[in-house]
């Protein structure tokens, strides 16, 4: 509308035979329009007001005004009226648009409406169809129905911690990407959390559906639940085009190459994420059970029951997948080792070695004489239990957190009131302290052999090595991130580090 009003006014310097009629007013804008010569519009003048020729195309006949200004009914003023009704109909049609449109606040309560009916739903049709069971097979069945479903749901709950981590360092300024050298499109806590909401919600409705169809005796439909579960996030994690966070997958698969493969310098993302494997070593030994199953046609049977079978509690492929995070950590310290020649890392290769002998030892109860496990080898595996989880316990406070630096991670950028809550506050001390040393010793009491089938207990323990692996985040972080910056290493990166012109002028370093 100012740019046809602007063009209006010049028209008149161009040309002469244009002149203003009346009063000065017209000069006016927005309370009269314009008055042109009528000998300007040739046969317009004679041309009714509502002429298709007078409107813009597409645009409809102005029938009335604003009730603001009254015209006398000429041509001109027919013409600006219509230009001005139809740019302000052209403002005023987007933001009658945008009004109704529903607000945040009301699309995230309804949001979480949902989630509430959809859960009360699943927990209804669960039980239900739990209680449907003859009381023999009822506990059967929720063993078998557990160990398919409890490993994606502690996956599920370990994405939700490390969004809550995310954040924090988010709010503490504490550049996680530039400590794990992520590029510019790695996956902020939002979308770790949009991630883990839809885990939330496939796993319980996959279970909800395994119960519901094997209590109604659809044994086949319910066996094909777990195995397209796992199928599905198997596809979502190595689906190779550009949707699902392509590089973040890309990233993750890349990273657990170099765990299980570590010919390379070992960076801070690949020792970390192989700290958290050790964590979750009961989750892929129950992952390992699971498939089993699944290729052997056990799913909804109760053939994996036998203890000699080979997908049983006695197989011996559960204390190999259960070792075998630890003995990747093992040798990714060797390799610090080769390329540092730092004795630290030799001594934190021998803490992983300690985990060793727990893991066999539990296991042999069920391959040697009930006497001898007693006298012989009940004594030496609670032994190494009190050796693995002191030692470890040592090194999270000495090496991993260094405890000096306990006062930068809860301090945000904008202190709310979890920041007053936690930031220098003696009682996080004590309770990050005392929860690890009680969780490192509930760690060996988890692999002991009398709770292989008590799942209710070895899932708890199990979520609670989980909590203290994301406690020990915050401050395993931390602690890089201030040697990060302190004046020493970066003093040492610019005398090591040569600019563009020292490269240009270096002979040896120049290629063609």
């Amino acid at each position: 509308m100012i740019g046809r009003s602007v063009f209006i006014r010049s028209s008149a310097a161009f040309f002469p035979f244009i002149r203003l009629q009346g009063d000065p007013s017209c000069l006016n804008y927005r309370t009269h329009f314009l008055c042109f010569h009528p000998s300007m519009f040739g046969s317009l003048v004679d041309a009714p007001a509502n002429s298709p020729h007078l409107r813009r195309s597409g645009s409809r006949a102005v029938v009335s005004d604003l009730g603001t200004v009254e015209f006398g009914g000429s041509p001109e003023e027919a013409l600006l009226h219509s230009i001005e009704v139809d740019e302000m109909k052209g403002v005023t049609t987007p933001l009658s648009s945008a009004a109704i449109m529903p607000s945040p606040v009301l699309l995230w309560r309804f949001k979480v409406l949902l989630f509430l009916i959809w859960g009360v739903s699943c927990c209804k049709i669960s039980w239900d169809s739990v209680m449907r069971m003859s009381a023999n097979l009822r506990d059967l069945f929720l063993y078998e129905a557990f160990l398919y479903y409890n490993p994606l749901l502690l996956v599920t709950m370990m994405v939700w911690f490390w969004g809550i981590n995310l954040w924090v360092f988010a709010q503490a300024n504490v550049n996680y990407a530039k400590i794990f050298d992520l590029d510019q499109n790695h996956l902020s806590h939002r979308e770790i959390w949009k991630c883990a909401t839809w885990m939330t919600m496939v796993v319980p409705t996959s279970m909800t559906a395994y119960l519901y169809l094997y209590s109604h005796g659809e044994v086949s439909l319910a066996a094909s639940q777990p195995v397209l579960l796992y199928a599905a996030f198997a596809m979502a994690l190595i689906f190779p085009f550009d949707i699902f966070y392509l590089s973040s997958r890309y990233f993750f698969l890349r990273t657990v190459w170099r765990i299980v493969f570590p010919f390379q310098a070992i960076s801070f993302a690949d020792f970390f994420l192989a700290d958290i494997f050790t964590s979750m070593s009961k989750v892929f030994s129950d992952l390992e059970r699971s498939v089993c199953r699944m290729v052997h046609r056990q799913v909804a049977t109760i053939a994996w029951f036998e203890a000699d079978s080979v997908c049983g509690s006695h197989a011996v492929a559960i204390p190999i997948v259960l070792v075998l995070p630890y003995l990747f950590r093992l040798f990714q310290c060797l390799r610090q080792y080769k390329d540092t020649r730092e004795k630290t890392t030799l001594l934190n290769a021998l803490k992983y070695s300690t985990a060793v002998p727990v893991i066999f030892l539990s296991a042999l109860k069920y391959h040697v004489f009930p006497d001898n496990w007693v006298n012989i080898y009940r004594p030496l595996w609670l032994l190494s239990g009190v050796v693995n989880s002191l030692y470890s316990f040592y090194w999270d406070l000495t090496r991993d957190w260094d405890l000096s630096c306990f006062t930068r991670i809860f301090k945000f950028s904008r202190p709310n009131a979890l920041s007053y809550l936690l930031y220098g506050r003696k009682w996080v001390y004590f309770w990050v302290i005392g929860t690890n040393l009680i969780l490192r010793c509930t760690w060996t009491y988890k692999l002991s052999s009398h709770l292989r089938h008590n799942y209710l207990t070895v899932f708890a323990i199990t979520a609670l090595e989980i909590f203290r692996r994301f406690q020990w985040a915050f401050f395993r972080v931390e602690n890089e991130w201030n040697k990060m910056n302190s004046k020493p290493n970066i003093q040492l990166s610019t005398i090591d580090k040569p600019n563009d012109e020292q490269k240009l002028l270096d002979p040896n370093g120049h290629s063609v």
